[in-house]
């Protein structure tokens, strides 16, 4: 992994990609103000996950397909989003 936070960034992506998860649970559990460990932020940037809006439930996050490659070149596997 040529990216510190790449490990990181494979577990969020890779708990996410097990079921959609809530906005608030994903923020509860991988937000983080500390400016030198950017999970959340950087599996935005890259476009790893997305949010979306599902009737009944609210904002979910998901995996996307750039998401899911990032997972097999990382020896993961995932479901993306449904369109």
């Amino acid at each position: 992994m040529s990216d510190p936070v790449d490990a990181l960034l494979i577990d969020l992506v890779s708990w996410i990609a097990s079921e959609d998860r809530d906005y608030l649970d994903v923020m509860e559990a991988w937000r983080t103000s500390c400016p030198r460990l950017p999970v959340w932020e950087e599996a935005n940037a890259r476009g790893l996950v997305t949010r979306k809006y599902q009737n009944g439930r609210g904002a979910i996050v998901c995996v996307t397909e750039t998401g899911r490659a990032f997972l097999a070149r990382s020896n993961g596997a995932a479901s993306a989003c449904a369109r």
